[in-house]
């Protein structure tokens, strides 16, 4: 979506789903009913204490840090200036809040690592963090009953556990919504994605918007996660990309931090193209990036991005930034903008009701489960919908079954600056229903 565009709407008609202020919660899936109780129904061994009488609640979260490839040091960051935060005034229900962090490196025996300590440290749950490698941390937390609370929504398992209770709808609700907005404006879309595992899941959930709005499926193309240069891949996608014979194509990078790599290559080879225009989503593109890549003269002029929360500007990450300026300031690492800090507020913010909802009883990875399986209704401040996770989700059908917020907002760049697209939000489930994900 970048250099010249046509004349049209500010509001693309192409996502499904009805817009409004207000947010309704999403109901969680049947298809978990025989593990509500992961002791009792699973075997699983209960979980652990980590928060009885006074001692501290325990808690872990995890990101990449210091890799090659996507790096969330923001995550942990605002997870220990929370902690500080929160312990500065009385705790949570008067008990001291106790962060574990760790680094996953983007590495699967690293990550089941991080998993292995929280079970060793008697960690109550797992909030607010990031990593693609679920089918190594997900078997060591679920053998321990330790809740996922508020990954980053980056791997479909986060969308399927019994243990994990996600507060965003993850990458499939990002990319259903971007293909339904493309759907109408888009010729060719060629889709730029990590070739690992969890980038092997992302193609039908971009596809999935794209043909619900009449669109043909996108080219997929792999690029490697870590690379300091795409020349080529940035040619190949140009050449799909332009290959339309009506409207201009689109090009649709979804890489993490390797995104703005990307874009460089993108940049560079473009001029030999007819118009192209991209898009892409949070988490591979936000303010600061489009300001590297030239503002409103860069590559991203004009591209659609979705989003899970309202911009930055909204009232309501008030709290999240008095406790930044607080306790993180001078932190470059912990950005109000970046949608894994953003993520991982929102998740504490869940476990802090959770627990308040304990009253003075054991707060254990039992008792935060029960709490959550028992129709915990928690809300947000208006940053997502009220959340609940019970048993008869709407997209248990499609291999959905903890995704119980699917709402997402939609942003574009204009003179340089991400701004909303759109008042309010889209529930994309109805797209998300037809996605083959199998």
């Amino acid at each position: 979506m970048t250099g010249r565009r046509r004349t049209r709407s500010t509001f693309p008609r192409g996502l499904s789903g009805r817009f409004r202020p207000g947010r309704t919660g999403a109901l969680a899936t049947g298809a978990l009913a025989a593990c509500a109780s992961l002791v009792a129904g699973c075997g699983v061994v209960p979980g652990v204490t980590g928060g009885s009488g006074d001692d501290p609640i325990t808690v872990m979260t995890w990101a990449p840090m210091d890799t090659g490839a996507t790096n969330r040091p923001g995550m942990p960051a605002l997870a220990r200036a929370y902690a500080r935060w929160i312990n500065a005034h009385g705790g949570l229900n008067g008990r001291e809040l106790k962060v574990l962090t760790c680094n996953d490196h983007n590495d699967s025996v690293a990550a089941a690592k991080c998993a292995r300590r929280a079970v060793n440290e008697n960690a109550v749950a797992v909030v607010g963090s990031y990593s693609q490698h679920a089918d190594s941390f997900f078997p060591v937390l679920e053998g321990a009953g330790i809740p996922y609370i508020g990954g980053y929504g980056i791997t479909n398992a986060e969308f399927t556990s019994p243990l994990s209770y996600p507060v965003n709808g993850g990458q499939p609700a990002l990319l259903a919504g971007l293909g339904s907005t493309l759907a109408e404006s888009c010729g060719p879309v060629t889709f730029v994605r990590p070739d690992t595992i969890a980038g092997d899941e992302l193609p039908a959930l971009l596809d999935s918007g794209l043909v619900s709005g009449g669109h043909a499926g996108a080219r997929d193309q792999r690029a490697a996660e870590d690379a300091t240069a795409y020349d080529d891949q940035a040619e190949a996608a140009l050449r799909r990309a332009a290959a339309g014979q009506a409207e201009p194509g689109c090009v649709v990078p979804v890489l993490g931090d390797r995104t703005g790599t990307f874009m460089d290559s993108f940049r560079r080879a473009r001029d030999a193209y007819p118009e192209v225009r991209t898009a892409t989503v949070l988490g591979s593109v936000d303010q600061s990036t489009v300001n590297a890549s030239g503002g409103a003269s860069g590559p991203y002029e004009g591209a659609y991005v979705t989003g899970w929360y309202p911009e930055v500007s909204d009232p309501a990450w008030d709290g999240m930034k008095k406790v930044i300026e607080a306790e993180a300031f001078g932190d470059n690492s912990v950005d109000a903008a970046d949608a894994g800090v953003q993520t991982t507020w929102i998740a504490y913010t869940v476990f802090k009701g959770v627990v308040e909802s304990l009253g003075d009883g054991e707060v254990s990875a039992d008792a935060v489960t029960r709490a959550l399986d028992g129709g915990l209704e928690v809300g947000t401040g208006g940053l997502t919908p009220p959340l609940r996770w019970t048993f008869q989700d709407k997209l248990s059908s499609v291999g959905f079954p903890r995704l119980v917020n699917a709402e997402v907002t939609l942003q574009v760049v204009r003179r340089g600056r991400l701004v909303s697209a759109r008042e309010g939000a889209v529930d994309t489930t109805r797209t998300l229903r037809a996605a083959d994900v199998a």
